[in-house]
């Protein structure tokens, strides 16, 4: 078992036993979405495959946060808040801006790369260095800036 699963076990038998609603039914939506996966495909996920899982699920509420801002529903808004901010704690320390341009320089000084065309070399390059730890917009902004430089 990864160590982001049995974390999320022992948080959950946490969280029952304080009587933490909103943190339980957090936890066990990410360890639902985990155990899917490994249904899917039949396998245990890896630790960076359930960091995957973890992201994409935070994204997904960046999303929805930013939707239900624009419809005026504030309190979907602070369900979804509430949410992120528990699953943020199971996520790595993301990178900074100027921490995000750092690496964007070194990816693209290692790639040699020089315009725009070949901006596919430096993403991946990125996603695979910095998966789980930046947004990859912000990254692609970066990427996009430097190479047009």
């Amino acid at each position: 078992m990864s160590t982001i699963k049995a974390r999320l076990t022992a948080d959950m038998k946490t969280a029952m036993k304080s009587g933490e609603k909103s943190r339980l039914a957090t936890i066990r939506m990410l360890i639902a979405a985990i155990k899917q996966r490994e249904i899917d495909e039949r396998r245990e996920v890896s630790e960076d495959e359930a960091m995957a899982i973890l992201t994409k699920q935070a994204k997904q509420r960046r999303e929805s946060i930013a939707q239900y801002e624009s419809a005026g529903r504030d309190d979907l808004k602070a369900v979804e808040e509430a949410e992120l901010a528990i699953i943020e704690t199971y996520l790595p320390q993301p990178l900074s801006p100027e921490e995000i341009e750092a690496a964007v320089a070194e990816i693209i000084a290692a790639e040699q790369a020089t315009d725009l065309s070949q901006m596919g070399a430096v993403m991946k390059t990125a996603r695979e260095r910095l998966a789980g730890r930046a947004d990859m917009a912000a990254v692609s902004q970066a990427v996009r800036s430097r190479l047009s430089a």
